[in-house]
């Protein structure tokens, strides 16, 4: 009798909880896990299991101790923790790649999902230093004065929300998903849950070991759950926010939950997206912009195995064009594209991540033809690749697929415009006039991206204009940026990830956008002296201290909001407006021409200058000798108000209005609300200067 080899014990995918590396019983684990495998071998890596976990536990220790320890850092601090946290990564990341190569990526693959997670640490600890206040409340927009004399005003501001990020990772980025959250939540001072898809989930498992590792972090601000954890949203409330990524089936089951359609959590979601791109009726063959179109396409089919949500899904092109781009687009493929295993130096496509993730891109591909698509391009059988010893064959156990093109006779079939083959499929159709594209690309039910790849500026203006609302991200591509372009699939952290309607309806990225996504704007009214307070910014009306020391002599650690300065009066004659007409060459006939002036309804007659009065406020407050003031830097919100005469006078008020001290530098930035009056005390200017001040 035969007995059967023992199974060799693989390790179990821990998970990061309340500060510990956590992992379930091994009977547990080994009953109710699930075994992730090499995506081009099959071999065993590992099993996902949270059998026993705590979630509860994990979200009330988010909301206590993330939460105050998030707390005592400032927007700066926190985005000074992100930069120091993508440099840590960035002298670590070798061994990230070896395990990406297990999910079927590609060294260029694992560049884009690693290296741009990383890049999307980097961009908010810049952004976020740049942008935010140096402290825990944004404002939002100028106050409202609600009383004639001014003693009652309203604004706006921003705060975290008081609960966890629980953030719920699709499996085709395992790094630069996790990051991409993580970045704004944790600069906003909301701690974070990362739940990741089980078959990458251990590759989001190692970057937290680093992340954890590091020591950077402030306790409770990440946490894993590695697997399941199918009762999360039972403990979440009002305070918490959900951020997914995946199906669009899955994400209107999350919104069916109590806590979301009575509890109040907050929900985003980005999912399912037939992404199109169209290509202008200008750009025939021979033409940069055609070669712009295929070498995207291929790209996107490609880049991943197409397991991205911004992959092409739909090539919109000029009817008579159809034939021509799938032929370019198949001669690329053929010519650039080597599909195996990664580890293999000549492969540039891998497999799909899973034998699951490969058995439902066929499906869909099938459903496809079933509803009205030829098969143009590829096949459904079982390819030839690379193997990792750099020979070829079949690879029964590796989720390998050829790319595939789809063209349609009918097409606004329904099936074309809603069915999402997620791996490396695209269809290519045909339309009559700009019109019919537009209303083709609408028909995707909305969508995160779409291309217009044109050189007529009228086109790609007809184009844009009428599939925006459609769309969260419109790419313009032509001849003069398809060099520098970040292409069609690639979400930089600047601009909004996100789309309406089928896509979701959630904006991921989108700079500080995003951010306040973790915040709850706040509507404040009560007075100047009460509004300055809270806010840490002054505002009209509330107090001023005028002393003996000169505002620009005392530097960041002695100066406070509310410090101020007036000066005397000073009369503007004719001879100062006609000498700086002059001197600037500024002779506009407001200053020079009494009869032209008296009739224009806005001036009296002849009236300086408006850059004459800012020149002269500047000296009427500046201190001139060396002290903590080492530059002016702008002017912000400038308006010109009351006209000045000749033989009128003005004065200027500065007061300390914003202070930001910077945490790696010796000086700060300043704002000086500063005012122009008149003799009569009608306001003349009002504007910020801005300024850098010694700490």
């Amino acid at each position: 009798m035969t007995t059967a080899p023992e199974r060799v014990q693989i390790d179990v995918v821990p998970s990061f909880i309340e500060e510990a590396w956590w992992t379930p019983d091994r009977t547990a684990a080994d009953g109710d896990g699930t075994v992730v495998r090499d995506a081009s071998t099959g071999e065993e890596l590992a099993i996902v299991s949270t059998a026993g976990i705590d979630t509860a536990s994990a979200i009330g220790f988010a909301r206590v101790t993330g939460q105050a320890e998030l707390g005592r850092f400032t927007f700066h601090e926190r985005a000074l923790k992100l930069k120091e946290l993508a440099q840590y990564l960035t002298a670590h990341r070798e061994p990230l790649y070896e395990l990406s190569a297990k999910t079927g990526a590609t060294k260029i693959d694992s560049m884009v999902d690693i290296d741009g997670g990383i890049g999307v640490l980097f961009t908010f600890g810049s952004k976020g230093r740049r942008e935010l206040p140096n402290s825990h409340v944004i404002v939002d927009g100028p106050p409202e004065v609600l009383s004639k004399d001014g003693s009652f005003l309203g604004t706006h501001i921003h705060t975290r929300i008081p609960g966890v990020a629980v953030q719920i990772n699709a499996f085709n980025f395992p790094v630069w998903g996790m990051l991409e959250k993580l970045a704004p939540a944790f600069l906003a001072g909301v701690p974070t849950i990362v739940k990741p898809a089980t078959p990458t989930g251990f590759l989001t498992a190692a970057v937290v070991k680093l992340i954890i590792g590091s020591a950077i972090l402030p306790a409770g601000s990440l946490q894993l759950i590695s697997g399941p954890a199918r009762d999360i949203l039972d403990h979440l409330d009002y305070r918490d926010l959900l951020s997914f990524t995946g199906s669009a089936s899955t994400a209107n089951h999350l919104k069916s939950h109590p806590s979301i359609s009575r509890g109040g959590v907050r929900f985003t979601c980005e999912t399912d997206s037939l992404n199109a791109a169209i290509l202008g009726p200008d750009a025939v063959p021979g033409t940069p912009e055609f070669d712009a179109f295929v070498k995207s396409l291929v790209t996107e089919i490609t880049v991943k195995a197409g397991q991205k949500c911004t992959s092409i899904r739909r090539s919109i092109v000029p009817s008579a064009l159809v034939d021509d781009v799938v032929r370019a687009a198949g001669d690329r493929i053929r010519e650039r594209v080597t599909l195996g295993d990664p580890r293999a130096e000549s492969v540039t496509m891998g497999a799909l991540a899973s034998l699951a993730q490969l058995e439902g891109v066929q499906g869909a591909v099938r459903e496809l033809l079933a509803g009205g698509a030829s098969l143009a391009f590829g096949s459904l059988d079982a390819p030839d690749v690379v193997l990792a010893d750099n020979t070829s064959g079949k690879a029964p156990d590796g989720a390998f697929m050829e790319p595939v093109l789809l063209t349609w006779k009918d097409v606004e079939a329904g099936a074309l415009h809603s069915v999402e083959a997620f791996g490396p499929v695209a269809s290519v159709i045909g339309y009559d006039d700009i019109q019919h594209a537009i209303r083709l690309a609408a028909l995707g039910s909305g969508s995160l991206v779409a291309t217009v790849c044109t050189n007529d500026p009228v086109v790609a203006q007809e184009l844009v204009l009428g599939i925006a609302a459609h769309h969260g991200r419109v790419l313009i591509l032509n001849r003069e940026d398809a060099r520098s372009s970040t292409g069609h699939g690639s979400p930089v952290p600047h601009l909004v990830h996100g789309g309406p309607g089928r896509a979701g309806g959630g904006e991921e990225l989108g700079g500080m956008r995003s951010v306040l996504h973790h915040m709850q704007r706040t509507a404040v009214q009560g007075s100047p002296n009460m509004l300055t307070s809270i806010t840490g910014e002054w505002h009209t009306g509330a107090d001023r201290r005028f002393g003996d020391i000169h505002p620009f002599r005392k530097d960041l650690s002695a100066l406070l909001i509310g410090d101020s300065v007036r000066s005397e009066l000073r009369q503007v004659t004719l001879e100062d407006i006609s000498a700086f007409a002059e001197t600037t060459g500024d002779t506009f006939y407001a200053h020079t021409n009494e009869d032209a002036a008296a009739a224009n309804p806005f001036f009296p007659g002849i009236v300086a200058h408006g850059y004459l009065l800012l020149s002269w406020g500047a000296g009427l407050f500046v201190d001139p000798e060396p002290g903590p003031v080492l530059a002016n830097y702008g002017l912000e919100n400038l308006r010109f108000i009351t006209p000045v005469a000749a033989g009128d006078s003005i004065r200027v008020t500065l007061t300390a209005k914003r202070i930001t001290p910077r945490e790696t530098d010796e000086y700060g930035e300043v704002a000086w609300d500063a005012v122009l009056h008149n003799q009569d005390d009608e306001i003349v200017a009002t504007y910020d200067v801005l300024t850098l001040v010694q700490k």
